[in-house]
């Protein structure tokens, strides 16, 4: 990594368990990742990742779809703590609700998703449903896609992709491991290029 870099400032959404999170500190803590994560907000205050959150020191938030009354209303309740919190990137780590993006965090929105993008993603396509319907079609290959996140589910930009074989016989709990084992390598990677494309020759942060 270029010593000139400098950290993104992140906040990171999440719904569950928090191992896209604990693996982003990690790589932050033990690769020399060049982010800084400002903040955590969770769907659901029973989520995981909140205490994986705490005990790394990073303030937490829950934020319930259900209490807004308008996806405007939502969009700000999960946007307004970011920019409190100085973050100028959100990582979605497990995310599993729809929020629309606000203009100022336009191409600022980070996603991972456990397909190849277009291929098992959109509205219910989530966790296990998205390895159970792979394996159902009968496709040979599987894997993830980072991208930029826009008003639609799973759609924008894609930064990164990763691939792995489907062998036979394979279980959708076996595949959902194969595809986090490459997402824990994607994310970070996709995140270190952006902090590397968005740093200036002077060192000096261009975004």
């Amino acid at each position: 990594m270029n010593s000139t870099n400098q950290p993104l400032p992140v906040a990171v959404f999440l719904s569950g368990a928090g191992r896209t999170l604990q693996n982003l500190i990690l790589h932050r803590d033990q690769e020399g990742l060049p982010i800084d994560i400002r903040l955590v907000i969770s769907s659901t205050a029973t989520a995981g990742g909140i205490e994986i959150a705490r005990q790394a020191g990073i303030p937490t938030r829950v934020v319930r779809m259900a209490e807004h009354r308008s996806p405007e209303d939502y969009r700000e309740a999960m946007f307004e703590p970011c920019r409190q919190a100085a973050a100028r990137w959100v990582v979605m780590a497990g995310f599993l609700k729809h929020v629309l993006i606000p203009a100022d965090f336009d191409g600022r929105v980070i996603n991972i998703h456990p397909s190849l993008i277009p291929a098992f993603s959109g509205p219910g396509m989530y966790g296990g449903r998205v390895h159970e319907a792979a394996i159902a079609r009968g496709v040979q290959f599987s894997g993830c896609t980072v991208h930029l996140v826009d008003q639609l589910y799973d759609h924008g930009p894609i930064l990164l992709q990763r691939i792995c074989e489907i062998p036979p016989g394979c279980t959708p709990d076996e595949l959902a491991a194969r595809v986090f084992e490459l997402e824990c390598e994607a994310l970070p990677t996709a995140l270190r290029e952006l902090a590397e494309s968005l740093t200036s020759p002077n060192g000096t942060p261009a975004g």
